[in-house]
């Protein structure tokens, strides 16, 4: 591999998967490496910090997956059995008497004795109260055994794992009140140029709403990270200095916007000046210009300014790395084929990841890519991959990437 930061080539534009290698290489050199430990109720959308180890079995005993009724089978002769007991979930039941059925409910443990569960819809409860059983059965039928999804020392999440609901109450099945997950990364969110105004104010001549630092800041906050609004750098390299110097106790600084070589671009010089800057010019589209750099040791990423291009290189880059910083291995998102419901009769170099949905199980793209167009990822459900080089008709194979992935 290259030096981190230096492109494969002089002028060349840098494969996406390479600057993801990058970005993720840089993230586990820098680990998030405090933990804290929750109540079960507080940690969705956290990261595990330590394997969840299952100390019991589960479930704890052999229990019936229906309602029905309980026997051994070498005791049925094909004749009517009479019920010796009921069993409710939650009781101790009586080992169960040779010769008879217990009438059992779903969930219940199973009486000793008993190798079998007929579901109660293939009995037949005579005038006396005996059972007839209609159907063939077999042992163990209906009964869920001992140990079945769970034993004691198994490992059933490792550290890294992305807590969620199904993540939680898989927890509590094990008895755990609560669980040591990593601290939340604190991101500092800032957008640079003295053309953005927040929204709620007049806008000047020139001037235009700031749409990026909302969309990273919900984001991030989705993705469980600690959000420090940073605000909008003025372009004036000495309030920019003072105000990077303030962001000391973040783990990552993240701009849009406004970072290249030009004279108006202090938050560069800034870099530069008082820590590294590298510019990545990516074959990706929308999105091509990228930074990574430090600010006083505290890493910096750059994304583009344009609202579609913060978007997709937050997506594909910026989530990943935060994650990595977690200790979560899984960080690409879920993609998948489907056929292509437009034509793209020009190939471009760089990879294209277009704003569109699918309709009737083809991917449909929105009537306008511009990267300064947000309402065509407000309309889409997914991003569609164009790989370099490759033009499409419409049934061909294209990936789609949905947003409710990348999202989360």
């Amino acid at each position: 591999m290259n030096p981190v930061g230096k492109p494969g080539k002089t002028g060349s534009l840098m494969p996406v998967e390479e600057a993801l290698a990058r970005l993720l290489q840089m993230a586990e050199a820098t680990p998030i490496l405090e933990r804290e430990y929750l109540p079960l109720a507080q940690v969705d959308g956290r990261v595990l910090a330590q394997d969840l180890v299952s100390t019991l079995d589960l479930p704890p005993w052999p229990n019936s997956a229906m309602d029905g009724y309980a026997l051994n089978l070498a005791d049925w002769t094909g004749e009517p059995m009479p019920v010796s007991q009921k069993v409710f979930a939650g009781q101790s039941p009586e080992p169960l008497k040779p010769g008879t059925c217990a009438r059992i409910f779903t969930g219940a443990p199973v009486p000793a004795g008993a190798d079998c569960v007929e579901m109660q819809e293939n009995a037949e409860i005579l005038a006396d109260g005996s059972v007839k059983f209609i159907e063939p059965m077999s042992i163990g039928q209906n009964i869920r055994p001992q140990g079945q999804e769970t034993t004691p020392g198994e490992l059933i999440l490792p550290a890294g794992t992305r807590l969620g609901p199904i993540e939680q109450g898989l927890a509590a099945s094990l008895g755990c009140a609560g669980l040591t997950v990593v601290r939340k990364v604190r991101v500092a969110v800032l957008s640079t140029g003295d053309e953005l105004v927040e929204p709620g104010q007049a806008l000047g001549p020139g001037q235009i709403y700031n749409s990026n630092r909302v969309l990273l800041c919900s984001w991030l906050q989705r993705l469980g990270c600690e959000v420090v609004d940073a605000g909008i750098l003025p372009d004036d390299l000495s309030r920019t200095r003072q105000r990077l110097g303030e962001l000391q106790d973040v783990d990552l600084i993240l701009s849009t916007g406004g970072v290249s070589v030009g004279e108006a671009d202090f938050l560069g010089i800034a870099l530069r000046e008082e820590g590294e800057l590298t510019l990545w010019k990516l074959a990706i589209k929308p999105g091509k210009p990228l930074t990574f750099g430090h600010f006083r040791n505290v890493p910096v990423i750059g994304l583009p300014g344009n609202p579609a291009s913060t978007l997709v290189t937050f997506a594909l880059l910026t989530r990943p790395y935060l994650l990595r910083r977690q200790g979560v291995q899984a960080v690409e998102p879920l993609k998948f084929r489907v056929p292509a419901g437009f034509d793209w009769p020009q190939a471009g170099n760089r990879r294209e990841y277009l704003r569109g949905r699918l309709e009737q199980g083809r991917a449909t793209i929105y009537r306008n890519q511009s990267s300064g167009v947000l309402r065509s990822a407000a309309w889409a459900d997914g991003l569609v991959e164009v790989m370099e080089g490759r033009t499409l008709v419409v049934g061909e194979d294209v990936m789609f990437i949905p947003l409710s992935d990348l999202l989360d």
